[in-house]
């Protein structure tokens, strides 16, 4: 399926970014800025059925066959956020980054507290820049206006795809270094699935503080992290 694909900065080196559920690309403006800033030419997709994407089938399979028909393969780096970690890591092996980061991802979604879904439906019909705001008190208000664009523009069938997929899914060894970067608590990744993702070769850290949108309630640690881990990783 073509998806709508947004593109920033002309440099020499390339970066993706996958957003989660009930976002789309807009999500990750201020990543964006410092990636472009270094040199990066970003490529931030919207998933189907959200953003101008097309709607469709919502299916593991789907999601990280569109990664790889839509965007470009062997990119320095790729982020992927909540159901975008989960589909990036569906479509790690065939895009083939030299890095990938996993933000919060939705990988074991078993763990997500039953009535999540109904709840998050109501929350994309019924939201106010208010009650996102009362919600994310630690979001600038370029967040909330993204993420009440990203609700305007989401089908809410996304759910009941989510609702069929394998809640028990976890990718197995990465085929690129990896890091699994967790909120605290994370939404999908508890203790026990973040010890076998460190067993499987994945580098995993907690961002102390930090709520599910990561790069959005805490963008300095969430850029901190991030780098760190870059620059531990840069002569692997």
């Amino acid at each position: 399926m073509k998806l709508n694909v947004h593109e920033a900065g002309s440099g020499a080196k390339t970066a993706l970014l996958v957003h989660g559920a009930m976002s789309d690309h807009g999500t990750w403006h201020a990543v964006e800025d410092v990636l472009t800033g270094r040199g990066y030419k970003v490529h931030s997709i919207d998933m189907r059925g959200h953003g101008r994407s097309p709607r469709g089938e919502y299916s593991d399979r789907a999601l990280g066959d569109d990664l790889v028909e839509n965007l470009p393969a062997g990119a320095d780096l790729a982020i992927g956020h909540s159901m975008g970690g989960r589909a990036l890591a569906l479509a790690a092996d065939r895009l083939r980054p030299k890095r990938a980061v996993y933000s919060d991802p939705g990988f074991p979604l078993g763990t997500v507290p039953a009535g999540a879904f109904d709840a998050m439906t109501r929350m994309v019909k019924e939201s106010t820049a208010e009650s996102v705001r009362q919600f994310n008190p630690r979001w600038s208000d370029a967040d909330i206006a993204a993420e009440l664009e990203g609700f305007g523009r989401f089908d809410v069938e996304f759910f009941r795809g989510m609702e069929l997929m394998d809640q028990n899914w976890a990718p197995g060894a990465p085929p690129v270094p990896s890091l699994v970067q967790l909120a605290d608590p994370s939404l999908c990744v508890d203790p026990a699935s973040a010890g076998r993702l460190s067993d499987e070769g994945y580098d995993v850290v907690t961002v102390a503080g930090a709520g599910h949108c990561v790069h959005r309630d805490d963008f300095g640690a969430f850029m901190g992290s991030v780098d760190a881990w870059l620059a531990e990783r840069a002569g692997v």
